[in-house]
């Protein structure tokens, strides 16, 4: 008879690692805010990210709920780096505060790109080999969260002659989004998240509104993870990560739990 031991050391790694991701991310413990790894974290978000009714967006995470769920900020920003040059994962600038930033796993980013191909296919749009060229050419060799006029048409140009169509349409279909600061630079961006994103900043003006009216601006986590949010569809868990891990928000230890109260200035 095989010892048990033995038999789950010789599982493949990947399979391990996505069992233990599987029973972190199912646990009930409602206090279980802080994870080993990036990796493990981003995992385990993504699939407790909230269903958002009549937007069709893919799951993304927050930098900020990075911080407060990794305790390691500069272990955090380097692997990070490390699985954006792998191309597991992008990183997106959010027009919701100067230091927000969004985290999409690379397969579900190309995944909301064809949803808005397809669209596009049923209204009959032209010029929508772009997308391809975009996909194959500008994504895989541009790493960073923009990219210039002037290289974006170059490395488009490598399957095709590029028209000021192809670039329109990029920025319609929400793939780019021209910077205010220099129109001739643009941000990647994720198609279909603009709802959200007015539903994130005004849930997290929610938040520190009800916090503030109480007496000590604090309360027990396990009871503020059950209230409903009226002016965000995205759900308390995902807000409370980013309003900790911006330091807008911090968790104090008691004896009867985790408490969450306002961050004095």
């Amino acid at each position: 008879m095989k010892n048990d031991t033995n038999s789950d050391s010789s599982k493949p790694k990947k399979r391990r690692r996505d069992e233990e991701i599987e029973a972190e991310s199912s646990s009930s413990d409602q206090e279980n805010l802080t994870f080993s790894d990036t990796l493990v974290a981003l995992r385990i978000m993504r699939a407790q990210f909230p269903h958002i009714d009549k937007v069709s967006i893919r799951p993304f995470i927050l930098q900020s709920q990075l911080y407060s769920s990794v305790n390691d900020r500069t272990q955090v920003d380097r692997e990070l780096e490390s699985l954006r040059r792998e191309r597991v994962l992008r990183v997106f600038k959010l027009n919701t505060g100067q230091d927000d930033h969004a985290i999409m796993f690379l397969d579900d980013y190309l995944n909301q790109i064809e949803c808005v191909v397809k669209r596009m296919e049923e209204k009959k749009q032209v010029n929508l080999e772009v997308f391809e060229w975009f996909q194959t050419h500008v994504l895989d060799s541009k790493l960073e969260p923009s990219v210039g006029h002037e290289e974006l048409c170059s490395l488009l140009s490598i399957v095709g002659k590029v028209k000021d169509e192809h670039i329109s349409l990029l920025i319609n279909a929400g793939i780019l989004t021209r910077q205010l600061i220099d129109p001739d630079m643009y941000w990647f961006a994720i198609p279909n998240i603009g709802s959200v994103l007015k539903g994130l900043s005004q849930g997290r003006k929610e938040i520190i509104s009800f916090l503030n009216r109480r007496k000590y601006k604090e309360m027990m986590l396990a009871l503020l993870e059950k209230k409903h949010l009226r002016f965000s569809p995205l759900d308390m868990r995902f807000h409370l990560r980013d309003l900790i891990g911006s330091g807008h928000l911090k968790t104090i230890h008691t004896p009867t739990g985790l408490v969450v109260q306002i961050s004095k200035d």
